[in-house]
């Protein structure tokens, strides 16, 4: 019996129309657009607007038009993940949200939460149902509405941070494409570097915890970078090593978006010339668990099948990971 591997069939993204550019930030903290542009890469970045918008709207939207571009029905869908930070609500899962104002009514669905690696490792769990023969489905989301969580009036973090989403269509195949192979890692200890102080367990929300903005993300940006720089450029050169894959073997390099220099970085670690690496920073930001879907939504018509691609991120918690994707259409 021929192996079953899980193949991306169609991509689909949304991203909001608001555009919030590095002049307007000059106005609202102490920044400066050259400044933004050296350090991280970024111009401008998406905001989603309107009242009772959240994570799932952007995300609904991208699932469906994976349905559209597949041709295929909701109905047909057996299994959502979504990974994301910014969920509508603690409970229920955003992916049960999806699925309702999708249409997906014959799915079970949930959350990974694994902050920018998120999609990866949504990815590689959507790709087990697959392989093991139980699902034909699986629609893996990566969203973010950072800017429900983000501190306009910090500018260590207002400067990088989008909204955004991106979502897969994963399906059986007998050929030799699909998800081939992957290595996924996760360190607790960077926990401090990078989090969210308050609206957990430990924490829960208070009057005194809103006061001490306690609600947005944290992050200890030099501490975080070189963690990510080491991480995400070592995990992707290993898994070519592993696959015995050269520069010349890989089509793309699909990096998180997180900042220009740690893209570089694992660019160079890995050899690969910047013609084959996805970038559009400069554009959305960071969009968390968006940001790799969101370059394959931009790309897909630069892909062919048989490409040899690479997905890499790294992640607060910490976490991060390397995906080989063999690009199955």
């Amino acid at each position: 019996m021929s192996k079953i591997n899980a193949a991306i069939t169609a991509v689909g993204g949304y991203v909001p129309e608001y555009r919030l550019t590095n002049k307007e930030l000059e106005s609202m903290v102490d920044t400066n657009d050259e400044w933004i542009r050296t350090r991280t890469g970024i111009e401008e970045r998406r905001i989603l607007k309107g009242e009772g918008l959240g994570t799932s709207d952007m995300a609904a939207e991208a699932a469906k038009e994976v349905c559209a571009k597949r041709g295929i029905s909701p109905h047909e869908i057996e299994c959502v993940i979504c990974a994301t930070v910014t969920p509508d609500m603690v409970f229920p899962a955003t992916a049960n949200i999806v699925s309702d104002k999708a249409g997906f009514i014959n799915a079970f669905s949930y959350d990974i939460g694994a902050a920018c690696s998120g999609f990866l490792y949504a990815l590689s769990t959507g790709a087990a149902f697959i392989e093991s023969g139980r699902y034909k489905k699986v629609i893996v989301i990566g969203a973010d509405k950072m800017s429900s969580i983000i501190d306009y009036s910090d500018r260590a973090t207002c400067i990088i941070f989008g909204d955004g989403a991106g979502a897969v269509l994963l399906e059986p195949t007998i050929e030799d494409a699909g998800i081939k192979d992957s290595i996924l890692k996760s360190d607790g200890s960077g926990r401090q570097y990078l989090h969210q102080k308050a609206g957990g367990s430990v924490k829960p929300a208070s009057v005194e915890t809103v006061l001490a903005k306690e609600h947005y993300v944290y992050q200890e940006g030099q501490a975080v970078f070189k963690f990510a720089v080491k991480g995400m450029a070592d995990v992707s050169y290993e898994l070519m090593q592993r696959n015995n894959l050269t520069a010349d073997d890989i089509a793309w390099l699909v990096p998180h978006q997180a900042n220009l220099r740690i893209i570089d970085a694992t660019a160079n670690r890995m050899s690969l010339p910047k013609e084959k690496v996805m970038i559009n920073i400069h554009k959305f930001g960071n969009t968390t668990a968006g940001t790799i879907p969101l370059c394959l939504w931009e790309w897909e018509s630069q892909l062919k099948k048989g490409d040899n691609i690479i997905l890499s991120a790294f992640g607060g918690g910490f976490t991060w990971g390397a995906i080989w994707v063999k690009w199955a259409y």
